[in-house]
């Protein structure tokens, strides 16, 4: 009944509702990528002044056993140490500094480690340490004091490396992505999968940082057993906007939009010259991901790439990236996500870029037409253009994709075409799909063209990559004439042969 709505809610009192000790396994699941956890530890270390900041994974033989992360910085003291490991404990943040939320530290570790141990001492007080347990913070939160003792030891192991007088060490144990069995050479293989992203990740994200002279990430391995460490290397800057040359005679150039709620906001806007092989183009995703915004905060990038409702994603805007540096008063406007990998942009910002401007004049929506125009042009190679293709798919390499749709254009709206292995009659090399848009191969080949080696969801890379070629234009026609079906049959006949040839090989080699 309208005469009896309150817009104000009446209360009787307050009731303390302390969380239940649960509440840590959700906060340990909130979705942390490895890569995104350990920055978050990173962003901790620069808060606390380090020039120094040291990942380090410890194996035992073939088997990995912990990852610290130790740094130079200005240290704890034991009652910092308890509102650090404190959940939503949050001591008074510096202007500039890259924590918010007070969770970091526990989420990211919890979300892959069983325990996590944090030691740390200042110039004037001794070592002291606390530890997370998994099993007992999720049954009465109950944190362990690190015996004193150890925590002088941990803090002599790194003295001088990158340790002076003062620092923190982080310790992860029972790490979830960690090879169980690091046999075959799984262990090396994971490390060299991990340390790879890991130090692309860094280099990015903190690529400001990097360039400066007085600060360093390290990654390094050692063998706890034989004291050897047998990788240490330092991470490289990856500036996303360290072009040679503009892809656009008249970028870089800088816009302003005006936000009713917090004013002038700056998007510094470049278009990267086509084709570019450089690890700062390359190193943040598929051609979609890496156009559109790129976020800093206090000179941290928190969001490489997107376009936050602004516009969708288009093949076409793939040499377009804008640096936004975020204004210290815009949480409203700007709401950076809890593990600093996204930010989401209010509608206010939206409609202002609409008719943000340059000191010229010249409209935002003027550098995305210059974008297009700048990719289009790239695209013609001796004056053919060429036609535009349905997207590859599930079953191609990564890296293989990003090529294809940077060498062509792709029809939008089209789903991508998969290639999987599926059992098939010998007689035939490969079967399509056209209703769900897939190539299957024969598995009964697969093994011969590995070459022994195990099969996984993007394996042959370059027999998929010509099946695709030789066969995506089948899928963009309604029907297969008579010379298609020839080429089919032709095909058929010819993979066949080699396949078996590969076969007979195999066993010839056995």
């Amino acid at each position: 009944m309208a005469g009896d709505w309150k817009f104000e809610v009446p209360t009787t009192g307050t009731k303390h509702l302390p969380p239940d000790a649960r509440y840590m396994e959700a906060l340990s699941s909130q979705g942390y990528g490895f890569e995104v956890a350990i920055a978050d530890l990173v962003d901790n270390s620069i808060d606390a002044g380090a020039k120094d900041v040291v990942i380090h994974f410890l194996r035992d033989g073939d088997q990995l056993v912990s990852l610290l992360i130790i740094d130079d910085g200005g240290g704890m003291t034991e009652e910092d140490l308890d509102i650090a490991m404190t959940v939503g404990g949050r001591r008074n943040y510096d202007a500039q500094a890259l924590g918010m939320f007070g969770t970091g530290l526990k989420s990211a570790s919890l979300s892959h480690a069983s325990a996590v141990t944090v030691v740390s001492k200042t110039k004037r007080s001794r070592p002291a340490g606390r530890r997370w347990l998994m099993e007992r913070a999720t049954a009465d939160f109950q944190c362990d004091i690190v015996e004193p003792n150890y925590a002088q030891l941990l803090m002599d192991r790194y003295a001088g490396c990158p340790i002076t007088w003062s620092g923190t060490v982080i310790r992860w144990d029972g790490v979830k992505n960690f090879p169980q069995t690091g046999g075959g050479g799984q262990t090396d293989r994971y490390l060299h999968r991990t340390i790879n992203k890991l130090g692309f990740h860094l280099g990015l994200y903190f690529h400001r940082f990097l360039t400066r002279d007085d600060f360093n990430i390290t990654i390094a391995v050692e063998d706890v057993r034989t004291g050897i460490e047998y990788m240490n290397f330092g991470v490289v800057s990856l500036d996303p906007f360290a072009y040679p040359v503009s892809g656009h005679p008249d970028y870089p150039r800088a816009f302003v939009a005006e936000v009713p709620s917090i004013g002038s906001v700056g998007f510094d806007a470049h278009i990267w010259p086509s084709k570019s092989n450089l690890d700062e183009y390359k190193a943040v995703g598929s051609v979609i991901e890496r156009q559109g915004f790129y976020f800093y905060r206090h000179n941290r990038l928190v969001q490489a790439g997107g376009w936050n409702n602004f516009r969708q994603p288009d093949q076409h805007l793939a040499l377009a990236r804008i640096a936004v540096d975020l204004p210290d008063n815009s949480r409203d406007v700007f709401r950076l996500s809890v593990k600093k990998e996204g930010v989401e942009m209010s509608p206010e910002v939206v409609a202002a870029l609409e008719d943000a401007r340059d000191h010229n004049g010249r409209l935002f929506t003027q550098y995305l037409n210059d974008g297009e125009s700048t990719y289009r042009e790239a695209r013609k190679t001796s004056g053919t253009v060429r036609k535009p293709v349905i997207a590859p798919g599930k079953g191609i390499d990564a890296a293989v994709r990003e090529t294809l749709e940077e060498e062509l254009p792709i029809l939008p709206g089209e789903e991508p075409i998969a290639i999987r292995w599926q059992s098939l009659v010998n007689s035939i090399f490969f079967d399509l799909d056209r209703e769900n848009r897939t190539i299957y191969l024969n598995q009964y080949y697969r093994a011969a063209i590995l070459g022994g080696r195990a099969g996984t969801l993007n394996d042959a890379p370059m027999v998929k990559s010509l099946m695709y070629l030789l066969l995506h234009q089948i899928f963009e026609k309604e029907y297969s004439g008579p010379r298609e079906k020839d080429n089919l049959q032709l095909w058929q006949a010819v993979l066949v042969s080699a396949a078996r040839a590969e076969l007979d090989r195999m066993a010839d080699s056995g």
